[in-house]
């Protein structure tokens, strides 16, 4: 059987800015260039959920959707706003999708909280769990059994000071999600990979299973930020190897605090104003 492709980006952030479609163009150039077969993006497509910068992702990334090679869901920064990531799943919060070889489980991990700009924590609910359990009950055989969510499932170290002040505050801002460990052991010897975003830095994990099955817990970070994101081949089910690492032209340019404070500013200032008037 031939080898196909899937490509795991996340946390685009699309602000609508210069350098913002330059790195999203990137990306596109670089999967196309790599003939990959689907690509997933786990969440914050957009930095404000507002229905421009989602109309800005479908321009950049319609040589994908055209062809039914794109699959993605809400994170946390695609609900303020206009909220434009709210009805990505058609108010469901989860949904199976099968692509030639591969069988997604896409969960929304967001919740009305994160219509808040500064709660940027998911929820995962026993109810979702379950729904999770039944769509992996009807998995292929002969597919690739992938997990997609925006919020971690796993402890990660904080990587800002606002996520280390929230932790030292006992606030569950950086935290990962409440039952993502749950989620983690229903998943195991039944599905191959859960994939994440939400923190901007890479990051795996390998989990060993007495049926045989491995699964890997995969963070993209933000692949706008990195130049770059994983590319994993499978065949008849199974991962083909370990993912690799594909470039861009770009080269990596985190983000500073800054990105945040403008927006920041626009969402108190609305608050305040609807609190006048």
């Amino acid at each position: 059987m031939p080898i196909r492709t899937l490509a795991h980006l996340s946390d685009l952030h699309l602000d609508l800015t210069p350098a913002s479609d330059a790195a999203a163009r990137a990306l596109v150039e670089a999967l196309q260039a790599g003939h990959v077969d689907h690509a997933v993006v786990t969440g914050d497509l957009t930095h404000q959920g507002s229905r421009t910068e989602y109309a800005r992702f479908q321009e950049l990334f319609s040589p994908l959707l055209d062809t039914g090679r794109l699959t993605f869901i809400p994170g946390n920064h695609d609900r303020p706003g206009e909220d434009v990531g709210g009805t990505w799943l058609e108010g469901h919060k989860v949904r199976a999708v099968e692509r030639p070889g591969l069988f997604l489980v896409c969960v929304d991990s967001t919740g009305e909280h994160n219509r808040n700009y500064f709660a940027s924590h998911g929820e995962l609910t026993r109810d979702t769990l379950d729904q999770v359990d039944a769509a992996l009950d009807t998995a292929p055989v002969d597919a690739l059994v992938a997990v997609l969510l925006h919020h971690h499932v796993l402890p990660l170290p904080e990587e800002s000071f606002p996520e280390r002040l929230a932790t030292r505050m006992g606030w569950p801002h950086a935290s990962e999600l409440p039952l993502g460990a749950e989620l983690v052991t229903r998943a195991q010897g039944r599905c191959d990979l859960v994939l994440h975003g939400h923190r901007h830095r890479p990051n795996d994990c390998l989990l060993d299973t007495a049926e045989g099955r491995p699964l890997r817990v995969f963070n993209a970070g933000s692949s706008t930020d990195l130049g770059r994101f994983r590319v994993f081949g499978h065949s008849e089910g199974r991962l083909a190897g370990d993912p690799v690492w594909c470039r861009t032209t770009r080269s990596e340019t985190p983000r500073t605090a800054s990105h945040n404070v403008r927006p920041a500013l626009q969402y108190l200032v609305t608050q305040l104003g609807m609190a006048l008037f």
